[in-house]
């Protein structure tokens, strides 16, 4: 098998002998993708927020969180590929990690930049075909995505209440559905205070599942501040998982613009 050279998207270059045949993840939509990328037999880590598919929680090794993995944990795997990302992992963890395996790194803010993640990874790991099916499908099921047309706001925090604004992969994903975020003259995720709150006029009020898990008596709770808006209760899995979990995103809006 001849070497893999490539370079990942913060422009590390990699190369590695061949396939990999010990891969950990520390990234649960990458998780996903290489599940979804027939990569059973070689995954042997994930994380604990690495929850699809379920059963790999069984079988595979959990080697701590996102921004806290177990170093030593990890290293008793052996892997001869680590993959991560530079918003979800910590930035030391990774430099320590990169001294001593080849680190695969995604940048994800734009739904482009998921679609080359998916086939990078798809690159590095021998499944290259199959890797740009699911991109392909994708972008074909997000082009026939019926636009909302509304202005929204998607909320990801209470107490302070905390939104999802430009420079965010939930912020493209919201105008793939074609919302148009009433945060978009802010930049990440900001509080809201209720000077800022005072500004806003949403037609449609989005409230993630995760990473703050909203219920009916928050509704109830906006309701009086924005009297004449839509408020949902939506998958934060569907708007943040820049992974084959997109694929399901465009029959999701289907369903929230009949709402």
């Amino acid at each position: 098998m001849l070497p893999i050279t490539t370079t990942d998207q913060m422009g590390n270059k990699l190369r590695l002998p061949g396939y990999p045949q010990r891969i950990i993840s520390l990234v649960p939509s990458q998780t996903e993708l290489l599940h979804d990328l027939g990569l059973d037999k070689e995954v042997v880590g994930i994380t604990k927020f690495c929850v699809h598919p379920p059963e790999w929680r069984k079988t595979k090794a959990i080697i701590g969180g996102t921004k806290n993995a177990d170093l030593s944990r990890m290293e008793s795997l052996t892997p001869d590929l680590i993959i991560g990302n530079k918003e979800e992992n910590d930035r030391a963890t990774i430099e320590a990690l990169q001294q001593k395996y080849p680190v695969w790194m995604s940048d994800v803010i734009t739904v482009g930049e998921a679609l080359t993640m998916i086939r990078g990874i798809g690159q590095i790991t021998g499944r290259e075909a199959a890797a740009h099916q699911i991109a392909d499908r994708i972008n074909q099921s997000m082009a026939g995505i019926v636009p909302a047309g509304k202005e929204a706001l998607y909320l990801i925090w209470h107490k302070p209440w905390m939104g999802a604004a430009h420079g965010t992969f939930i912020h493209h994903m919201m105008e793939k559905a074609g919302y148009r975020n009433c945060l978009r003259h802010l930049h990440r995720y900001p509080e809201l205070d209720e000077s800022i709150l005072k500004t806003l006029n949403p037609e449609v009020i989005l409230l993630s599942s995760e990473p703050y898990p909203f219920k009916d008596k928050h509704k109830e709770e906006l309701q009086s501040l924005f009297p004449e808006a839509t408020i949902l209760l939506v998958d934060g899995e569907l708007f943040s998982w820049y992974g084959s979990r997109m694929l399901h995103f465009a029959p999701y809006t289907d369903t929230l613009r009949q709402t």
